[in-house]
């Protein structure tokens, strides 16, 4: 019975040294992966945007729908559960246009920097659009240029 325990244990050992180098393996591919993601996102430190895909709405309200809306939901009252999405509607934070693009850009909070796949002119129309709905009432409106500057 000895011998068999030691068959048994001398397999779980290998077992689990396999497993540890295709861990390292994968560890090593997935860094991989970041620095590329990197690259492709300057700024993105943390590798949250894997790919280079870009958004193409060319609206506010769209871009809104398709981005934001999934986390703030479509009514802009936010949501809790696994996790906090603030309300936007009838945000005061958002009166100020910089802190809105500041947030949608470098992201904040465990919302991750969204605008970092968008153009200048998509990060200010989606601030725009949420500054102006919801109950919101922030009419001055954001520039590419501001965008650019928080960038």
């Amino acid at each position: 019975m000895k011998h068999g325990s030691m068959v048994l244990g001398t397999a779980a050992a290998l077992a689990l040294g396999g497993m540890a180098v295709s861990a390292v393996a994968q560890t090593a591919a997935d860094a991989a992966g970041r620095a590329k993601a990197v690259a492709d996102f300057p700024g993105d430190a943390d590798g949250a945007f894997q790919s280079a895909a870009r958004f193409g709405e060319p609206d506010g309200e769209k871009m809104y729908r398709r981005v934001c809306a999934g986390c703030h939901m479509p009514d802009g009252k936010g949501a809790q559960g696994a996790g906090h999405y603030p309300a936007l509607a009838r945000n005061q934070n958002i009166a100020s246009g910089d802190y809105a693009v500041y947030v949608v850009v470098k992201g904040m909070h465990g919302m991750p920097g969204v605008g970092r796949m968008m153009n200048d002119e998509q990060v200010a129309s989606v601030v725009n659009y949420v500054r102006t709905s919801f109950g919101n009432k922030y009419r001055d409106k954001v520039t590419a240029k501001q965008v650019s500057a928080v960038r």
